[in-house]
């Protein structure tokens, strides 16, 4: 078997594990399972990342998803008290048949723009700024941090500071509550 035969299965079955364990992720009660669940699929998403030879997307994705997000995300189920019993039946008596109606009305929409812009996809051929060849030699890293600090810094700083102030936040609103 050669390379690319190989990547191409290994492309196959971690794109199964993205999608089951992203469907597994959306329709289990146990938020903690969730929780799980999307760990799982930002590792695959990972693995898909190293495939493509994006090895400092795929750094990133495991760091900052897999890692720091997912703990604020578990921190914030832990911090929020959870009413099973009340949760249960807001949830079933507020899906009536009208909510049940649009919301699979949106997923066929959704599910025919997916399968629209998947059969009618072109590539157009055209080298962007940064061909695979140029980042291959400078290096993925090196390109990446070229421009995220040097054309994009602003954008990035902007990220930075909306980010700090969602974080005081949560810890003004849970002290709040205490």
């Amino acid at each position: 078997m050669d390379a690319i035969g190989f990547k191409f299965i290994l492309f196959m079955i971690t794109a199964l594990v993205v999608i089951v364990s992203s469907v597994l992720m959306a329709t289990r009660k146990n938020p903690i399972h969730s929780a799980l669940w999307m760990i799982v699929t930002f590792f695959a998403m990972a693995i898909i990342y190293l495939l493509l030879n994006a090895q400092f997307i795929a750094v990133a994705q495991v760091m900052v998803y897999a890692g720091a997000i997912m703990m604020l995300i578990l921190f914030v189920i832990m911090m929020v008290n959870m009413d099973k019993g009340n949760e249960e039946e807001t949830t079933k008596a507020s899906w009536s048949l009208g909510k049940k109606m649009a919301a699979a009305l949106l997923m066929v929409i959704l599910l025919v723009e997916l399968l629209f812009g998947a059969l009618f996809y072109r590539m157009t051929a055209r080298v962007g700024d940064y061909p695979a060849d140029a980042v291959a030699a400078a290096g993925n890293a090196k390109t990446v941090g070229a421009l995220l600090y040097g054309q994009y810094l602003f954008p990035f700083e902007v990220a930075s500071i909306l980010l700090l102030i969602g974080i005081v936040g949560a810890v003004v609103i849970a002290k709040r509550n205490k």
